[in-house]
């Protein structure tokens, strides 16, 4: 161990303990302060959300708000089928899907005015609209923080897991999407970030191991400490596989000797047939993960569907499905976005159920925006904000459920309007968090945590 990093943790730069670890060994901890809007907090009907990101825009005119009476390059080439939830139809290529409608709410009417994905991008991860829809919009601390970061700064895990945890990518699109991380809240509510895949056979999480030696005893003396700071590499030398738990050392420690938490990570322990119901697939590993880690505690977790965009692949990439040097979408759709989906999506949701988590547990499927309602002359569809479909379930939200209907070609909200505004404040209201709280920017301004409204009409 150098005596740079030595150095650079006892006064507070980012290690694995970070800005909280010289305060630590120098003294115990305060209290932390009262937070804004907790004397608010209403009766939290969710426990933990799942957040699946759909980064590049999935055609709800292809999947759950399918217009089967318009011209063919309105409808395109799928059919609707029936589904358990009577009066609720959803695309042909979606069957398992089908069956578990009863179980969630469609919003149908979610529409903005951000074209570009990464400002598209940014408002879907964080309920703020940006300053311009400009594709050039860089990440930056003075920008919103993520959903799960206020669900940390408000309603924190006190169990000693992570509040927020997402994984596997950083999406960017030319450059890394706003909106990731905990941004003007500081970096002591950044996610506890995994870039590792899931699904390889080496998954694991090398940080969370203590040196042979180390015991959770010896970690409470402030000698045995430094030893540690001086001795284990593994531990310090923070890779991009894990980040976010330098901001708390007491929550480091926690995770560092809690069996309960590093089992969540070990996905081998999980039936074969049932890691194969999911999906060998980055996402389908993922989505079971997040059914582990809200089982031991974690409140936020966010599952990103894929780092890109998309575009010509069929076996990688998102849903941004306009077309590429005349590659049309139909294909990419049919042999990749939808057999996908439908694997893993009603998988999570019915594990979920059967082990009498959903009830509490938050199912959010949401992408950046939607696809235009007219298919382009390269068979594919193209951005569009105006008028898009946004699947929840659980956690508070009816089963079976529509709301909002979209006009005759899938175009525009035709009744109840929906913003992402009011999503975020949905999902804040459900975790028993005050939408309407107050916090400071980085200019120290007061805003509240959502400017949107709870869409009342979903609640149970």
């Amino acid at each position: 161990m150098n005596t740079t990093r030595r150095t650079l943790l006892q006064i507070g730069a980012t290690g694995l303990f970070g800005s909280q670890a010289a305060r630590f060994l120098d003294a115990a901890p305060s209290p932390p302060a009262p937070l804004p809007g907790r004397e608010e907090r209403r009766r939290a009907r969710a426990k933990s959300v799942i957040f699946l990101h759909q980064y590049g825009g999935p055609s709800h005119l292809d999947t759950f708000d399918m217009k089967p009476d318009t011209p063919p390059e309105f409808r395109g080439i799928y059919r609707p089928i029936h589904t358990s939830a009577p009066g609720i139809d959803i695309c042909e290529m979606l069957p398992k899907m089908a069956a578990h409608m009863d179980k969630v709410t469609l919003i149908r009417t979610v529409r903005h005015e951000m074209r570009n994905h990464n400002s598209a991008g940014y408002y879907s991860l964080t309920g703020f609209a940006p300053p311009t829809d400009d594709q050039r919009l860089r990440d930056s601390r003075e920008l919103a923080p993520a959903y799960g970061s206020v669900v940390d700064r408000f309603a924190s895990s006190t169990n000693g897991t992570p509040t927020f945890v997402s994984y596997p990518h950083v999406i960017a699109d030319g450059s890394i999407t706003p909106g990731q991380h905990a941004s003007f809240l500081g970096q002591t509510y950044d996610p506890f970030f995994i870039q590792q895949d899931p699904n390889s056979d080496d998954f694991r999480l090398p940080e969370l191991s203590l040196p042979a030696g180390i015991t959770a005893e010896r970690l409470q003396n402030r000698r045995e400490v430094m030893n540690l700071i001086d001795r284990s590499t593994e531990i310090l030398d923070i890779s991009a596989r894990a980040r976010g738990i330098d901001a708390h050392y007491s929550r480091a420690l926690t995770m560092l000797t809690s069996p309960t938490f590093r089992r969540a990570f070990d996905l081998s322990s999980e039936p074969l047939a049932m890691r194969e119901r999911y999906g060998r697939t980055t996402y389908g590993q993922g989505c079971l993960l997040a059914r582990r880690l809200v089982e031991v505690g974690v409140k936020f977790v966010t599952v990103y569907f894929a780092q890109s965009i998309g575009g010509q692949s069929k076996v990688s990439g998102g849903w941004d499905t306009h077309g590429f040097n005349n590659v049309p979408m139909y294909p990419i759709l049919h042999d990749y976005l939808l057999p996908i989906t439908d694997q893993t999506l009603p998988t999570l949701i019915e594990d979920l159920h059967v082990r009498g988590l959903l009830d509490d547990t938050l199912v959010v499927w949401a992408g950046e925006f939607g696809r235009g309602p007219r298919i382009n002359n390269i068979a594919g569809r193209d951005h569009w904000p105006q008028c898009y479909t946004v699947l929840m379930a659980g956690g508070g939200v009816k089963a079976g459920y529509v709301h909002g209907v979209s006009d005759r070609v899938g175009a525009y909200p035709s009744r109840d309007p929906v913003r992402p505004e009011d999503l975020s404040a949905t999902m804040f209201h459900l975790l028993g968090i005050d939408p309407h709280a107050e916090v400071r920017d980085s200019l120290n301004r007061p805003l509240p945590l959502s400017m949107g409204s709870v869409i009342d009409g979903i609640l149970r």
